[in-house]
């Protein structure tokens, strides 16, 4: 069983992630987003921005590994093996852009056992180097009691 002391406690990342050009414009490709801001960087500086735009759900690439470290923290005690995707929601305070630097903070909203099923909800505070908000991910995992 999950420990539910874990509620409410915060994990910040040891290093800050810094969004690269590249890995933008292969996240874009990958699910097929054609927006030019989203390659071209004359498009994304002439939309305004200071280099190409992230698509919204670029988040999950650099959030994923830190929620995964607690996942699979034994002290946590999250069955990783039966775990599902049960929802997720992005929140952008501002588009995210190549050569941003964010930081990245996990924070543990809640825990619930219903029906045999422990439901976990994780919220994700990223921010820029001034700590302004950048964007905001929550996340809902569920996994089965162990039998």
């Amino acid at each position: 069983m999950p420990d539910a002391s874990f509620v409410g406690r915060s994990f910040p990342a040891a290093e800050p992630y810094q969004v690269g050009r590249e890995k933008v414009r292969e996240f874009a490709r990958a699910i097929g987003e054609t927006a030019p801001v989203c390659h071209d960087v004359t498009a994304a500086r002439a939309a305004g921005h200071s280099d190409v735009v992230a698509p919204p759900t670029f988040a999950a690439a650099f959030t994923m590994p830190l929620i995964e470290q607690l996942l699979r923290d034994p002290d946590f005690g999250w069955d990783y093996a039966h775990m599902v995707h049960g929802d997720q929601s992005i929140t952008l305070h501002r588009p995210i852009c190549g050569g941003d630097e964010l930081t990245v903070t996990v924070h543990v909203e809640d825990l619930a056992t219903r029906a045999g099923s422990h439901r976990l909800t994780l919220r994700c505070e990223i921010a820029d180097p001034a700590g302004a908000a950048v964007a905001t991910t929550k996340l809902l995992l569920v996994t089965a009691e162990a039998a």
